[in-house]
């Protein structure tokens, strides 16, 4: 049994091109690293999570926040392990650095300007195969980021590569999640490669789950404390008895979940109403209206690290028909969606949002045009920057030049995308000196 795990151990840790010297580090350590350096993590700080940062607000982004999920994904890996330190063999291994590095990688595809943008290329790709954020994030370890000539992407283990696929499958083959998919059909071999050891289907790895856990624990968590502090989130009227705002909230949110047609959510209506109310009667102090004091700063910085080691303390290991796995305990992921649907209905249905969404769309079905154009004549190809012109020339198919053009501007930031659209428009004139893809 023991030289089964170690065997296994072993080719979880394996890649898929074998040239590392040894430096001291583990194989997952030099995953982390490699992540952490890579040009496409840099990027992030320029993508918003809800509002973009240039709002007036010190809003988190996309930086911020994976920095954060692989602090939370991290503390998970370690206090399981510290909690059942004989019984980590039995559920495939558990490396903090794995998760680590997925939690650092689950942003990577991500596009400017949040989902809309997401749900945006996913169209203007249709034909192409589509675009999802998970799925670039997975293209873009495996193929576009650079590390080395020997190979593409940046040649991660197989243990890494499969705690970063939150949907370890290509687009259509769960019947059960149809717009949700972790690999193009162009990346099925790594995608093969990462899931050899995992055979069980649509079911995440166990790093996997603890990534995704992370990424949930903490938006959820650093969204209402951000737009808590900018006056959008009303916490101070939520968190007080026999307000009405409150009222006004739960009613909204079973609404969304009425139009959204998920029953099984409106039927625990009156317990869910409950556990929202007793956590914030019990978890948040009263305040006013934020506006900054010592005091206000101290007391949301408690509400938010109590709510992240709550949830993190309540992971333990479950044996499902046979089958050990992390488990949430339920009330507390009740509390997690709670906390998503604020941000719902006090920022991503307001009409200043909605109405900036549109002038976001507007920008990148523009570029697409442009550049979906120009990519099917040489001579337009001086308008893509020198690494598209080379795989414009080496393409064999119209999909593969779609496909560059949709991977260009999904690795823009979001200032790249509105300097870039400013001067194909005509709307600004500045020096030709002045490159936006620089």
């Amino acid at each position: 049994m023991r030289e089964f795990l170690s065997s296994f151990r072993d080719e979880r840790l394996h890649k898929r091109i074998s040239k590392d010297k040894s430096d001291g580090r583990s194989p997952a350590q030099r995953d982390r690293d490699r992540l952490l350096y890579s040009s496409a993590f840099r990027r992030l700080a320029e993508v918003t999570q809800v509002v973009a940062a240039n709002s007036g607000y010190v809003f988190h982004n996309r930086l911020t926040h994976s920095l954060q999920v692989a602090q939370v994904g991290r503390r998970l890996a370690e206090k399981i392990n510290r909690d059942y330190p004989d019984r980590s063999a039995e559920f495939e291994g558990l490396d903090p650095d794995v998760v680590e590095a997925a939690c650092l990688a689950h942003d990577l595809g991500h596009p400017p300007f949040g989902h809309v943008i997401e749900t945006t290329l996913n169209e203007l790709a249709n034909d192409i195969g589509g675009f999802e954020g998970n799925a670039q994030s997975f293209r873009i370890i495996t193929r576009l980021a650079f590390h080395s000539p020997d190979y593409e992407g940046l040649n991660l283990t197989r243990a890494t590569l499969c705690a970063v696929l939150k949907y370890p499958w290509l687009k259509d083959t769960n019947p059960t999640k149809r717009n949700k998919w972790g690999a193009y059909l162009s990346e099925n071999d790594d995608l093969k490669f990462a899931r050899e050891l995992y055979p069980n289907g649509y079911e995440q790895s166990t790093e996997a789950f603890l990534m995704d856990l992370a990424d949930d624990i903490t938006y959820c968590v650093h969204d209402v404390e951000d737009f808590y502090r900018a006056g959008r989130i009303p916490l101070h009227l939520l968190g007080a008895q026999g307000n009405r705002e409150t009222d006004y909230f739960l009613d909204d949110v079973f609404e969304r979940q009425e139009t959204l047609g998920k029953k099984s959510i409106i039927l625990r209506r009156s317990e869910l109403e409950n556990i929202f109310r007793e956590l914030l009667f019990v978890t948040f102090p009263a305040m006013q209206p934020y506006r900054g004091s010592k005091d206000q700063r101290v007391g949301l910085r408690s509400f938010t690290s109590s709510l992240i080691g709550r949830y993190i303390n309540g992971v333990s290991l479950v044996d499902t028909n046979g089958t050990i796995r992390p488990h949430l305990k339920p009330e507390y992921e009740d509390e997690i969606f709670m906390l998503k649907e604020l941000t719902w209905t006090y920022v991503i249905q307001e009409p200043a949002l909605a109405t900036q969404q549109l002038g976001q769309q507007h920008m990148v079905r523009s570029l697409f045009d442009k550049y979906s154009n120009a990519a099917m004549r040489p001579s337009e190809w001086r308008l893509f920057p020198t690494y598209y012109r080379e795989r414009l020339k080496k393409a064999d198919s119209r999909e593969e030049k779609i496909r560059a053009c949709v991977d260009l501007i999904a690795g823009m930031t979001e200032l790249q995308v509105q300097r870039l659209y400013s001067r194909i428009s005509g709307l600004s004139l500045d020096s030709s000196l002045n490159d936006p893809l620089a």
